[in-house]
């Protein structure tokens, strides 16, 4: 091969890989809110680009209420799928108590629907999902459309809806009434501090309070479908919290999947693996209305 031929070769490669590494690169740091002056951001994950708009993903992350950020997102698999996903940062325990971390994730929901059209997504096809305490924030949103308690006044667009269309909770909590008696010491350990900074003390303390926090006091009838993913060996976010909000769904008759992973702890590559991305694009396609031209 002649020296110009190599030099070609090597441009043309470096043109493909910065081409891949601008449709990967997140629009970082969109306010989508602000309180007492601290902005509320959040990274979005543009879908390669089509015709129509493209279905959004809320991403939640986790970190037990009181640490993480939205730099941490491992659902870009869906972006390369057609999903938009947007990484929201929300104020966290140590900042504020439970339920500013609702009303943050709402106010992102409405900042997105109400940008629809520059941000070329399909305000009718929207999810919000979630892992660890991420998963918890996700069910709990997603069950509590219209909720007016959990609604909050933040951003400049309340009068557009936050309403999601679909939910997929990993290894999250439902019942902060019963999450206690079900935890391994080990569990304890993580999750009673946890608890405390969330509600500013226990539930047993704060019942109504934890109440308002668990997404299986707030399913109805109308609740979008829901995907649960949790692993049966989880040493910090015990299985039958999944389990309970899966017989609150089906009490009333509303769609919901589970599924539990054999020997899967508290995270991990195996729940981001490719079998479990797949489940979640045909659980999100089936859940969503076909979009009519």
């Amino acid at each position: 091969m002649h020296s110009w031929q190599v030099l070609t070769l090597g441009l043309l490669m470096t043109m493909v890989a910065a081409h891949a590494l601008a449709e990967d690169a997140p629009q970082t740091d969109i306010e989508y809110a602000r309180i007492d002056n601290h902005p509320l951001l959040l990274d979005l994950y543009p879908a390669p680009p089509t015709d129509q708009p493209a279905p959004l993903v809320v991403y939640v992350h986790g970190g037990a209420w009181r640490a993480g950020s939205k730099t941490d997102m491992p659902l870009k698999a869906l972006v390369h799928r057609g999903f938009t996903v947007a990484s929201v940062d929300y104020r966290l325990t140590p900042v504020a108590r439970f339920p500013a971390q609702v009303h943050d994730l709402k106010a992102a929901i409405r900042y997105l629907r109400a940008q629809a059209i520059p941000l070329h997504i399909d305000p009718r096809r929207i999810a919000i999902a979630g892992s660890s305490a991420g998963g918890h924030l996700a069910a709990l949103v997603g069950v509590t459309n219209g909720h007016a308690e959990l609604e909050g006044p933040l951003g400049s667009h309340c009068a557009t809806s936050s309403d999601v269309q679909a939910i997929i909770s990993l290894y999250g909590a439902a019942n902060l009434h019963s999450i206690l008696k079900q935890s391994t010491p080990h569990g304890l350990s993580v999750r009673v501090p946890a608890l405390q900074l969330l509600l500013g003390g226990q539930p047993s303390e704060y019942p109504e309070l934890a109440r308002l926090a668990s997404p299986v006091t707030h399913v109805d009838a109308h609740d979008p479908p829901l995907l649960l993913i949790h692993g049966d060996a989880d040493p910090q976010m015990p299985v039958d919290q999944s389990h309970e909000l899966e017989k609150a769904y089906e009490t009333l008759n509303r769609p919901c999947q589970l599924e539990v992973i054999p020997g899967g702890k508290h995270g991990g590559p195996e729940f981001y693996a490719p079998l479990r991305i797949e489940q979640m694009e045909k659980f999100l396609r089936d859940s969503w209305p076909v979009p009519q031209d």
